[in-house]
């Protein structure tokens, strides 16, 4: 027997499996659904040190980039600790068992409660990070989780849930309050845990959003990124090219919430592009940029072998000169209004590409930051960097996403940030404008059911003259 659960019988078919994990799960959670808030948030904690632990971090780091062959170790160290620490402190600050809210006005009682048993699926992305995040609030509503991995990923989330169960073993908790699929995981697998489990959790692949969907289990599945990112007259060039760097860098653009295209206002063009050569983009020519293209997508489909790469490595396979091996990012300038799929610099592209548009005015910059968003990534985010708050303003009104961040390394602030108020996560809702149930970033939450205790308060009833005396008085009875 592993640390993980004892292995499949050969030849078990997918519904005997997943039998066999549902029946751990509950019965986990059936040992720890008593447990005080006091003892949750110390499982909770257990989790996060299963990762946050230096020699852990940095281990799953490198196991992540050698099982996926994606993004770059420095970069998952920090999101392994980073969010791991971000979470938990919105965790410790937050009551999920008995009373965690009391309206004495309205006679309303609330008591938090489990969800059940949480299907999780998390991507090749975040082979780590991701699946503790979601254990994390898992347990902090009582329930069990059981972790369905990318198959690219699943050493290091297998990995990454026997030092979650090692930890909880630790601390005396029931280890199958997190479990994870057994080798081999296919499609099989993961859709028949998504039909018996009583809550699916998705981040990664929109086909699999579309499967939970369809699965019959209530379902939460997050939109695809394709961060548009807008630098007006007003911004601060050189700060703004600091935190657009940083952030597209991070991980080698992994993340969901990486810049994917500029649009920078013509009066300022020359400007911007300059900071964001001075602190390592490379600005392809027309010729360098068709090289570009031909590399990052073949046969229509982005090319494993470039996406999420070191820069060296992108630019020697895209055939770029000595001069952008050495550089941080590559940027491609397309006209404005090249957007959809006859111009795939407009998608989203996993990879060190920046696309830049020059837009005349703040208008236009919307108008293309909108076109980008409903070809790919509606109801994602966007960002603006500007000294004019009214711009910001009105991108917040006018335009159909969740999120907008104003002067950040979008990155760094979209899951959560210790400078701005979003909670800390690795999975990113983006409303009923890419067909998901939340609008919001995941959280606690969206982890408990909630029982109300009603009381009987003093009659709360207007009178008609109250409520339809406005609308008689301007268009009768």
């Amino acid at each position: 027997m592993t640390a993980t659960a004892t292995a499949p019988v050969a030849d078990a078919t997918p519904e005997e499996i997943i039998a066999g994990l549902m029946d751990r799960a509950r019965a986990a959670m059936a040992e720890f659904v008593d447990a005080d808030q006091a003892r949750v948030d110390e499982a909770v904690t257990a989790l996060a040190w299963s990762i946050y632990e230096p020699g852990r971090a940095e281990e799953l780091a490198a196991l992540a980039v050698e099982d996926t062959g994606l993004g770059n170790v420095k970069s998952k160290i920090m999101k392994n600790q980073r969010k791991t620490f971000g979470c938990l402190r919105d965790l410790m600050r937050v009551k999920t068992v008995g009373i965690i809210d009391e309206d004495r006005e309205k006679g309303i009682v609330k008591y938090a409660k489990p969800v059940g048993v949480v299907g999780a699926v998390s991507p090749s992305t975040n082979p780590a990070a991701t699946p503790v995040n979601k254990a994390m609030f898992a347990l902090k509503g009582r329930n069990a989780v059981i972790v369905a991995p990318s198959p690219a990923g699943l050493l290091t989330t297998t990995k990454t849930v026997d030092y979650m169960r090692a930890e909880l073993k630790k601390i005396g908790a029931p280890e199958d309050l997190v479990q994870v699929l057994p080798a081999p995981v296919n499609k099989a697998l993961t859709q028949t845990l998504m039909n018996e489990v009583d809550l699916v959790v998705i981040t990664g692949s929109q086909n699999n959003v579309r499967r939970g969907y369809s699965s019959g289990t209530p379902c939460i599945g997050v939109g695809a990124g394709n961060v548009p990112v807008i630098i007006d007259t007003t911004a601060d060039f050189q700060d703004a090219a600091e935190k657009i760097r940083m952030s597209k860098i991070f991980d080698n653009s992994t993340s969901c919430s990486s810049e994917n295209s500029l649009t920078i206002l013509a009066p300022v063009y020359e400007e911007a592009m300059a900071a964001l050569k001075s602190v390592g983009g490379y600005l392809c020519t027309a010729e360098e940029k068709e090289r570009v293209k031909a590399t990052l997508w073949q046969d229509g489909k982005l090319n494993r072998r470039v996406i999420a790469k070191d820069p060296d490595v992108f630019a020697r396979e895209a055939g770029l000169p000595e001069e952008a091996r050495k550089a941080d990012f590559f940027m491609v300038e397309e006209p404005l209004g090249a957007v959809g799929k006859d111009h795939p610099f407009s998608d989203e592209k996993l990879s060190l590409v920046l696309t830049v548009y020059k837009a005349p005015d703040f208008q236009a910059a919307k108008k293309q930051v909108t076109d980008v968003l409903k070809f790919v990534g509606m109801g994602h985010s966007l960002g603006i960097h500007t000294k004019t708050p009214e711009h910001a303003t009105e991108l917040a009104e006018d335009t159909d996403v969740v999120r907008v961040l104003v002067n950040q390394a979008h990155t760094f602030g979209n899951g959560g940030s210790f400078t701005n108020g979003l909670n800390f996560t690795l999975s990113m809702g983006c409303g009923t404008w890419a067909g998901n149930s939340i609008s919001e970033n995941l959280n606690y939450k969206n982890f408990i059911n909630i029982t109300h205790l009603v009381k009987e308060i003093p009659e709360d009833k207007p009178s008609e003259q109250e409520l339809f005396g406005a609308y008689w008085e301007k268009y009768g009875k």
